[in-house]
C-alpha cells in the first residue's frame, strides 16, 4: 500500500529537530570560543607556571634540587606545559635548565637578578620571593615568574602566550564548516534512521485506517520490544475485541430483524386467524341459528322434524366445540404453553390399540384395515401428542379413502428411529397443495372437508406436536393413494448400547 503524503511527519520533524540541535550546538561553541577560551588559556598557562614554581619551591626546602628525580620531575612539567626554566643556587652554579631554554633564559635570569630587563613588561603579581609578569620581546609574548626563594636558589620560568583570539578565530571557521557537514550528514543519517522508526507507525496507520472501514483481517506483525510494539500489540487487541463486538451487535440485530419479522408474521397469522375462524363459524352459527328459528315459528310441529333440527342443531354445535378444542390446542402448542413429557412407552402397543379402536368406523364405511404384527418399538415422546398425531392421520384417512378403500398401518425401524407410516388408497394430493397442507384451515377438498365435519386444523395440529418434539414428520403421494408419516427416537437402540456396555 502507498503511503500518503503527509505535510507535517514525524520524520521530518525529526531531521529537522536534529539539524536544528545541530545549529544551536555549532553556535554555542562559537560563542563559547570566542568570549572564554582566551581567558581559559591564559588561567591554564598561569596554573601551570604556579604549579612549577611550588614544585621548586618544594625541592629548595627539603634540599632535594640536587637529586636525579629533581632533574626527571621538573623536566616532564617543563615538556609538558612548554616551559622554558633555569634555576640556580646561592653560588650561582645552575642546577636545572631545559631543554628549550638555552642560554637565552640564563642571560635573562641574570639580568633580572641585577635589575636589568629584556624588553616591554607588566608586573601582573608580586610576591616576596617571586614575580609573575607579562613580557614582549621580538613581537611574541611570554608569560614569566621568576624570584629567589629564601634558601638562596634563583630561578626563571618564561612560557610564551600564542595568539589566542587569532587561534580562537581560525577555530570557529573550521568547527563552523565541520559543523555543517556534519549537520548535513547527521540530517542525512538521521532521516535513514528516522524511516526505519516510523515505517512501523505507518504500517499502524493503514491498520488503523482498514479498521476504520471494518476490515478486522489485517494485523500488526512487527517485532519490536519497544512502546510501539507495544502499541501494535495492543492494536491487534483492539482490532479483535471490535470485531468480536460488532459481531455481537450483528447477531443482536440479526435477532431483533428477525423478532421484528416474527412479529409481524405472528401479527399477520392473527389476522388470518380470526379470518379463519369466522368464516369456520359462520355456517354451523347460520345452520343453528335457522333450525333454532325453525323450531320457535313452530315450522316442523311434527315429530320427525323437531327430533331432525335438534339433531342439526346437536351435530353442528359439537363440530364448533370440536373445532374451539382443537384451535386451544393449537394455540397452546404454538406459543409453548402445552409442556412437552417426554416419556419411554411401547410405540407397537399404542398403534395397536388405536387402530383396534378405529376397526368399527372402517368396517363401518367398508374400509380394509391393514396392519402386521410387529415387535415391541420402544421410543422416546409425549405419548398423548403421539396419540394426536396418529389419530389426526387415520381420520384424515377414513375420510379420503377410496378406489380399494384399503387402509395400511407400517412401522419401519432404521438409524435409531422409528417411521409409523399411515397409507391410504384414494386419489393423489395436487402437487401444489402439498406444501399448503399443514398451514391452518388449508383445505384442498372443501366441499368433502364440510361433509365429514372437517375443520381444517387437524394436520397443523400435527406440525405443531412434532415440531414441540424436534421429530420429522411428511406426506408423499404413492402409487395408488397417500401416505403420511411421522417419526420418534427410539429407545431400544440406547438400551441395547448400555447392554453391550456392561
Amino acid at each position: 500500500m502507498k503511503h500518503s503524503f503527509v505535510r507535517h511527519s514525524i520524520k521530518r520533524q525529526f531531521v529537522m529537530i536534529f539539524i536544528l540541535i545541530m545549529i544551536i550546538v555549532i553556535l554555542l561553541c562559537w560563542l563559547v570560543n570566542t568570549m572564554f577560551l582566551g581567558k581559559y588559556y591564559y588561567r591554564s598557562k598561569v596554573t601551570a607556571i604556579n604549579n612549577a614554581y611550588a614544585f621548586i619551591k618544594a625541592a629548595s626546602e627539603n634540599d632535594s634540587y640536587n637529586s636525579e628525580s629533581f632533574q626527571k620531575e621538573l623536566d616532564e612539567i617543563c615538556s609538558k606545559n612548554n616551559i622554558s626554566a633555569i634555576v640556580i643556587d646561592e653560588n650561582s652554579e645552575t642546577k636545572y635548565a631545559s631543554s628549550n631554554g638555552g642560554e637565552y633564559i640564563e642571560m635573562s635570569l641574570y639580568g633580572l637578578m641585577v635589575g636589568l630587563p629584556f624588553g616591554e613588561s607588566t608586573v601582573i603579581r608580586e610576591e616576596e620571593d617571586y614575580c609573575l609578569q607579562q613580557s614582549w620581546r621580538s613581537g611574541n609574548v611570554y608569560l614569566e615568574m621568576y624570584g629567589r626563594l629564601s634558601t638562596g636558589i634563583a630561578f626563571l620560568m618564561s612560557i610564551p602566550l600564542e595568539p589566542v583570539n587569532e587561534s580562537a578565530n581560525l577555530a570557529n571557521k573550521f568547527f563552523f564548516y565541520v559543523g555543517i557537514i556534519g549537520a548535513i550528514l547527521g540530517g542525512i543519517i538521521f532521516w535513514l534512521v528516522a524511516g526505519k522508526i516510523t515505517k512501523p507507525i505507518l504500517r499502524l496507520n493503514e491498520l488503523s485506517e482498514k479498521m476504520v472501514h471494518l476490515d478486522f483481517d489485517a494485523k500488526y506483525d512487527g517485532k519490536e520490544k519497544n512502546e510501539i510494539g507495544l502499541l501494535g500489540e495492543n492494536m491487534n487487541k483492539l482490532s479483535h475485541s471490535l470485531e468480536q463486538t460488532i459481531s455481537e451487535l450483528k447477531s443482536a440485530n440479526n435477532e431483533l430483524q428477525r423478532d421484528i419479522e416474527k412479529k409481524e408474521k405472528t401479527d399477520e397469522m392473527r389476522r388470518e386467524f380470526l379470518s379463519n375462524v369466522s368464516h369456520e363459524l359462520k355456517t354451523p352459527i347460520a345452520l343453528i341459528r335457522g333450525y333454532a328459528e325453525a323450531l320457535q315459528e313452530g315450522i316442523g310441529e311434527d315429530p320427525e322434524s323437531r327430533d331432525y333440527y335438534c339433531e342439526v342443531i346437536v351435530d353442528e354445535s359439537v363440530k364448533m366445540n370440536q373445532m374451539v378444542q382443537k384451535l386451544l390446542t393449537l394455540n397452546q402448542l404454538e406459543f409453548g404453553r402445552e409442556v412437552v413429557q417426554m416419556e419411554r412407552f411401547d410405540l407397537t402397543t399404542l398403534i395397536h390399540n388405536l387402530v383396534e379402536q378405529g376397526e368399527i368406523l372402517a368396517q363401518k364405511d367398508g374400509i380394509r384395515l391393514e396392519m402386521e404384527e410387529y415387535p415391541a418399538h420402544h421410543v422416546w415422546a409425549d405419548a398423548f401428542m403421539t396419540e394426536e398425531v396418529f389419530q389426526n392421520y387415520f381420520t384424515n384417512a377414513l375420510h379420503y379413502c377410496s378406489g380399494e378403500k384399503r387402509i395400511r398401518i407400517g412401522m419401519e425401524k432404521f438409524e435409531g428411529r422409528i417411521r409409523v407410516s399411515v397409507y391410504n388408497t384414494g386419489d393423489p394430493i395436487p402437487k401444489e397443495s402439498l406444501p399448503y397442507l399443514w398451514d391452518k384451515f388449508y383445505k384442498v377438498d372443501k366441499a368433502r372437508t364440510r361433509e365429514y365435519g372437517g375443520s381444517g386444523v387437524g394436520l397443523s395440529i400435527v406440525k405443531a406436536i412434532m415440531e414441540s418434539m424436534n421429530q420429522k414428520y411428511g406426506v408423499k403421494n404413492v402409487q395408488g393413494g397417500v401416505v403420511f408419516w411421522f417419526e420418534l427416537e427410539c429407545a431400544d437402540a440406547a438400551e441395547e448400547d448400555e447392554k453391550g456396555k456392561t
